[in-house]
């Protein structure tokens, strides 16, 4: 168990959570404040790199959703700030220490399709790793998982089919498609969204996949949720910023957090084995429900 974890048990009087949340770009407002039971600074936990971008407020919070422990992390950390990509693990092991059964991560998107404005939220169900980087290079943490684990059902589907189900029934349109990442700082070139849209690609960022990858080494199913916030670089004629991201990532943030504490109210976890086959839907490679 990583100090960070025994840390946050020791605050917690070891309350154990059982979903975690992660908070992408422009998200701050996730629990009420009646529903906190401790907020934690990533300052008091050495296992969390500490986040250099506005719109990542940098700590950990408990609370109650329904009759669900909840922890939230506000804001995360990003390769391009510098961090040590297998630094960038460590988190994403706390939350399967302090014994989470779910993860759910969030982040601020451009959009590939023209017909997936800014405001649309998409579901993830696959991604494209072009940064470069990936937090698991270097020695295998065994006592986590195996050196070479697998990822055909990276965002577990058992879990992204009841988010669309929830979708539906609370009338929230929601796509489902694939999220390209890239390593930033700067925003991609137009010849690299179009390279993007060749190969299948739906929305692309700067984030989620380092914790993606992390979480299913250890076990810990996914899903993922894009707040798409702009139409990708040589899209339109407006020039990209990331005070836009933050912007329209607060336009959006009633809807997807709407969503995700419904989903949490509802949700029906998954007490097989991952190595379950489940039988998969044929869906196309972005649906509108």
């Amino acid at each position: 168990m990583l100090p960070s974890a025994k840390k946050f048990l020791e605050i917690t009087s070891n309350t154990s959570p059982d979903i975690a949340v992660i908070l992408g770009s422009g998200l701050t407002n996730f629990f009420e404040e009646k529903d906190i039971q401790e907020s934690i600074s990533y300052e008091q936990l050495s296992d969390f790199p500490q986040p250099t971008v506005k719109g990542h407020a940098g700590k950990l919070v408990l609370g109650k959703i329904n009759t669900l422990n909840v922890v939230c992390m506000y804001g995360r950390s990003h390769i391009y700030e510098g961090h040590n990509p297998q630094s960038l693990a460590s988190p994403i092991r706390v939350l399967k220490d302090i014994g989470c059964k779910l993860l759910v991560v969030t982040n601020a998107a451009g959009s590939l399709d023209e017909a997936m404005p800014a405001g649309s939220l998409m579901a993830i169900k696959d991604h494209i790793n072009w940064s470069g980087f990936n937090p698991l290079i270097g020695p295998n943490a065994e006592e986590y998982g195996p050196r070479f684990h697998d990822m055909s059902d990276g965002y577990h589907k058992f879990y992204r089919d009841q988010l669309i189900q929830v979708a539906k029934k609370i009338d929230q349109k929601i796509y489902e498609g694939i999220y390209c990442m890239y390593s930033g700082p700067n925003f991609e070139t137009p010849a690299e969204i179009n390279a993007l849209k060749v190969i299948g690609g739906n929305a692309v960022g700067m984030s989620t996949v380092p914790e993606v990858l992390v979480a299913n080494h250890c076990g810990l199913p996914v899903i993922g949720i894009s707040v798409i916030t702009n139409l990708a670089a040589g899209m339109n004629k407006t020039k990209l910023s990331h005070q836009e991201t933050l912007e329209n990532a607060s336009l959006a943030e009633n809807n997807v957090l709407n969503l995700i504490k419904q989903f949490i109210q509802e949700v029906q976890f998954d007490d097989t084995s991952r190595a379950v086959s489940y039988t998969h839907l044929t869906l196309p490679t972005k649906r509108i429900v």
